[in-house]
């Protein structure tokens, strides 16, 4: 991985725990997710029209991956409703690059060195000793693990699908662009059809176009790297995120980071760290 491949995966990762502040800190979580959903579907449909289509061998990827992100949208409004940032983030992040790294070998012949199972093997017992902390807080925070977990599973299962897709696709531009305009609306069916009525207000809105412009950035960067490098590396790195997110959440929450999740956390960054230098 060059060093500017490296330095742009790690902007991007600061740039999506940035936009997670702003689901956490919303009173209606559920509708600033929404927002931030719409508002990345607005930003791509400004620019979309001025770049080629993806190539049609990637429609089908561009297809699953919006299901599985309009899942992730709602799972990250559930998860941030019931429990802290520091560790719902953490969580989500964490177990993602683990999935990918250990199928990124079936999928693309990636297949793992002795220092890339060692870094596997840190972010896992991180992840572990992050969820095993939660069960002994109240009864919400194991509903936020669970969430989270599950979200983990979605975020591999859709970094694997776009890993594919845009190395087929010609544009990685335009594929993350598309991604972003489908998944606002299928996010909002799915939650409308799932009985929900998010409070929508100007105000929310315009942060959501905030969070929306960031989330695409985000993803973009990520994508992009996707067809320079492989694809674990990339995905372990953008979890540079946790530890943005650990700052942030202290301070604009005051959410209390103590020595158990701190340590759990560092765990996971060192696996982090570890696949990027093997």
């Amino acid at each position: 991985m060059s060093f500017g491949v490296f330095a742009a995966v790690l902007a991007a990762a600061l740039v999506h725990a940035g936009w997670n502040v702003l689901v956490k800190g919303a009173a209606d979580k559920l509708a600033m997710t929404i927002s931030v959903a719409i508002g990345a579907g607005l930003v791509a449909a400004m620019v979309l029209p001025f770049l080629p289509l993806p190539a049609p061998q990637s429609w089908p990827f561009v297809g699953a991956s919006v299901l599985l992100q309009s899942v992730y949208y709602l799972l990250i409004a559930r998860a941030y409703r019931v429990a802290d940032m520091s560790l719902v983030y953490p969580l989500m992040r964490g177990a993602a690059p683990v999935v990918v790294a250990l199928a990124g070998a079936s999928l693309f012949g990636e297949v793992l060195v002795g220092g890339q199972w060692l870094a596997v093997g840190l972010i896992s017992s991180g992840v572990v000793a992050l969820a095993l902390g939660a069960f002994r807080q109240q009864p919400l925070a194991t509903t936020g693990v669970i969430a989270a977990l599950c979200n983990a599973m979605v975020i591999a299962a859709y970094t694997l699908v776009d890993a594919s897709g845009v190395r087929l696709s010609g544009s990685p531009i335009a594929y993350a662009l598309l991604l972003a305009v489908l998944t606002g609306v299928v996010t909002v069916a799915l939650a409308l059809a799932g009985g929900a009525r998010p409070r929508l207000n100007a105000r929310t809105l315009g942060l959501g176009l905030v969070g929306g412009a960031a989330t695409t950035l985000s993803y973009g960067v990520a994508l992009w790297a996707m067809t320079r490098a492989p694809v674990a590396p990339v995905a372990a790195l953008r979890e540079t995120s946790i530890v943005f997110a650990l700052i942030l959440s202290r301070l604009v929450f005051g959410e209390k980071v103590g020595g158990r999740r701190f340590a759990a956390a560092c765990l996971v960054m060192a696996g982090v760290a570890a696949l990027r230098l093997f």
